[in-house]
């Protein structure tokens, strides 16, 4: 059967779900899901909870030693386990893992970078290096739906944070997946006009840059989308929860015009 990885943000799942699983329930009738998650701004909430003020530098998040125990408990813990829970309401198995269960996903420490002539160390950050997908095709073979978020594994058993947006992009790749769905707030790439782009190529992203129409968040979802494509992923949207799987307001990012 075919793969489909669906990849949402945290801010996504702090409203109701019922959409979210009857959608991913219509998707399991012609697939297997991985759904991958992350939880940046629940992460954040507690940090500031606890008198903690997060570190970015240029929009990356440094994990030192409390971040990534916050990370841990937020994510891995309490969102997943609300993730699960909220399945099982609606009448969808689901397994809660990170990338460290069972080696899904393995990691290095990130090397220092360089930022504007001063050395920035990212702390408890990890750059991608393997998947094993062992347990993923163990539970989507039984109908069960794994839930995937951070944080990687590295050799050592060392936990470091890993984006979700890159999680997904590597489960996707290495499963072969015939969709990588990316759920966004916005619900689509927008164009200029604030309507929605039904068809984005390459050239249309890079111009969706230039002219500051795509930036940000939605810069790293066309560029993971189409990274995935070169990838050998063979489909990719930019949609909402309600658009999964009919994709009726969706935005589909063009393989042909892969550069």
């Amino acid at each position: 059967m075919r793969t489909i990885v669906v990849k949402i943000g945290g801010a996504l799942l702090d409203g109701p779900l019922d959409v979210l699983w009857e959608q991913l329930e219509t998707l399991q009738q012609t697939a297997d899901v991985v759904l991958v998650h992350g939880g940046g701004p629940q992460t954040t909430n507690m940090a500031v909870r606890l008198g903690h003020e997060p570190a970015i530098v240029e929009g990356r998040r440094i994990t030192g030693d409390l971040d990534l125990a916050i990370l841990n408990w937020v994510i891995r813990g309490e969102l997943s386990l609300k993730l699960v829970a909220s399945a099982a309401v609606h009448g969808i198995k689901a397994v809660g893992l990170s990338g460290a269960d069972a080696g899904i996903i393995g990691v290095i420490r990130r090397e220092p970078w360089d930022i504007d002539g001063r050395e920035v160390d990212f702390g408890h950050v990890g750059d991608f290096v393997s998947s094993d997908l062992t347990a993923l095709l163990a539970l989507t073979s039984a109908g069960v739906i794994p839930l995937v978020c951070p944080p990687g594994i590295d050799t050592e058993g060392n936990l470091l944070n890993i984006n979700a947006d890159t999680i997904a992009l590597e489960l996707a790749c290495a499963l072969g997946a015939a969709e990588l769905i990316l759920v966004t707030e916005a619900g689509a790439v927008l164009g200029p006009d604030k309507e929605p782009v039904r068809r984005l190529t390459r050239g249309d992203a890079d111009t969706g840059v230039e002219q500051r129409w795509i930036e940000g968040g939605m810069k790293v979802k066309t560029d993971i989308g189409f990274e995935a494509l070169g990838r050998g992923v063979k489909s990719v949207w930019v949609t909402s929860i309600a658009s999964l799987s009919g994709k009726s307001e969706a935005t589909q990012l063009r393989k042909n015009d892969y550069v």
